[in-house]
């Protein structure tokens, strides 16, 4: 599991039927601290998640599909699945 931020949404009017009715966002990999690490990723959201947001994310198709209830030939790998309220360290 990734801890990340949310830093944008991606608005699509054409896309592959696998991703119809999901919200795409943009998350940003974070340390405990909040700073950036690694690359961003693009993750279907699960959680109605919003830009600034620290989420939890999912990055592995089986488990991403388990989440969504999705078949197991749907094409879902990067999955945003909860919301962050607070770390403690």
């Amino acid at each position: 599991m990734i801890l990340g931020k949310v830093v944008g949404d991606v608005v699509s009017t054409m896309k592959h039927p696998d991703y119809d009715g999901y919200k795409m966002l943009i998350v940003q990999p974070v340390d405990h601290q909040g700073q950036a690490v690694g690359k961003s990723l693009l993750a279907v959201d699960s959680v109605q998640a919003g830009i600034g947001d620290m989420v939890l994310v999912i990055d592995e198709g089986g488990s991403g599909r388990a989440i969504l209830d999705a078949p197991e030939n749907r094409t879902v790998r990067t999955v945003v699945c909860g919301i962050v309220d607070e770390i403690e360290t």
